[in-house]
């Protein structure tokens, strides 16, 4: 008797988290595998305007809905909460128990806030700008922002340009010197504009957490650190700076079944020392290699190793002005900048286009 050849089931591949890696990923991965995406939240965040939501913007959020209409990804809203990796399983906390073939671990990062940190009421991070923004509104103080990098520089200035008119004072400390990513001339623009809007900056003054800074607002913008704590419970092999150990395909160097594009991966620069820094700027190239990469896999081909070379940083110095600083693919400054509306209308330009990006991605494949 001749039997009728039986389909092969689809591949399984479990998204956890809908950040810009985990959404990027999933939406390419749609069209070619059984693709389930697992995030509590039904939204996607635009986390590179958590600096605008706290100055007051409406919404900074997209329902995860528009972007899933007619995928066929599935979208579990809850949180993992343990992986199996022999079972190849993860569970959630409502309970349920997800199958993979394939698991993209795009759990991202946060702001690390110091472990001595009490529970004080006077600590914000940017996580919490809604909170901020509405302390803010209605208590003017004194506000100081911890943090010299890019956070808390678009932090310091947007607060500053927003509540200053209305009593608000604004300090900007780091122990080291603001923008130390930027060129000189880079990190000038910044101290000019940063004076202008009335913020004081605070070179050389190092905090250890919140609780040590005299001011009635503390906003913590020191550091992110990677949401790796699930898959080093699970045994996935960490890198010494805490992100989850990645090969040159983004695949965990433990586990090769498990996928970490984003912030939660240690993926290392091309060609160059270093890991690549946590920005959307990394976590939109490296989910779409991510996807690219199991859909290689589908076909009985070895992923390739990812390609990928940084061109500028964008910086809001509030809403007139701006700062891009031109790069090396490795992410070191070039002597090259654009300033002023210009570069706050391309920095516009770049946030408003990484979401129409990933939109646009349902449909490409």
């Amino acid at each position: 008797m001749k039997t009728t050849p039986q389909p092969r089931p689809a591949h399984r591949v479990l998204v956890l988290g809908a950040g810009y890696a985990g959404l990027m990923t999933a939406l390419r991965l749609g069209p070619h595998a059984q693709v389930t995406l697992v995030d509590p939240a039904d939204h996607f965040t635009e986390r590179v305007r958590l600096h605008e939501r706290a100055a007051g913007r409406p919404d900074v959020t997209h329902p995860l809905a528009g972007f899933l209409h007619r995928t066929g990804i599935t979208h579990v809203p809850a949180r993992a909460t343990a992986l199996d990796t022999a079972a190849r399983l993860v569970t959630t906390d409502d309970g349920r128990a997800l199958p993979y073939d394939r698991l993209v671990y795009a759990l991202g990062s946060r702001t690390g806030l110091p472990t001595t940190t009490t529970a004080n009421p006077r600590a914000y991070t940017a996580e919490t700008a809604d909170a901020l923004h509405k302390h803010l509104r209605d208590r003017p103080g004194t506000v100081a922002v911890v943090g010299g990098g890019l956070t808390g520089i678009e932090m310091a200035a947007e607060l500053a340009e927003t509540y200053r008119p209305l009593g608000t004072s604004v300090r900007l400390l780091t122990g080291g010197r603001v923008g130390a990513g930027l060129s000189p001339r880079g990190a000038s623009h910044v101290h000019r504009v940063l004076q202008a809007r009335g913020a004081r900056v605070e070179e050389g003054h190092r905090a250890g957490s919140p609780d040590e800074v005299d001011a009635d607002v503390v906003v913590w913008a020191a550091a992110f650190v990677p949401n790796a704590e699930l898959g080093a419970a699970a045994g996935l092999a960490l890198a010494p700076s805490g992100r989850i150990a990645v090969d040159t395909s983004l695949r965990s160097v433990s586990h090769p079944e498990v996928y970490v594009p984003g912030d939660a991966g240690a993926a290392a620069h091309p060609g160059a020392d270093g890991e690549l820094r946590m920005a959307c700027a990394t976590a939109l190239p490296t989910g779409m290699h991510t996807a690219r990469s199991i859909v290689r896999e589908l076909r009985g081909e070895e992923p390739e190793p990812l390609s990928f070379g940084y061109r500028f940083q964008c910086v809001s110095l509030g809403r007139r002005d701006g700062l891009i600083q031109f790069v090396h693919p490795d992410d070191s400054p070039r002597d090259r900048l654009l300033t002023g509306r210009p570069a706050a209308a391309f920095k516009e330009l770049v946030v408003r286009g990484a979401t129409w990006y990933i939109r646009r991605s349902a449909h490409r494949g």
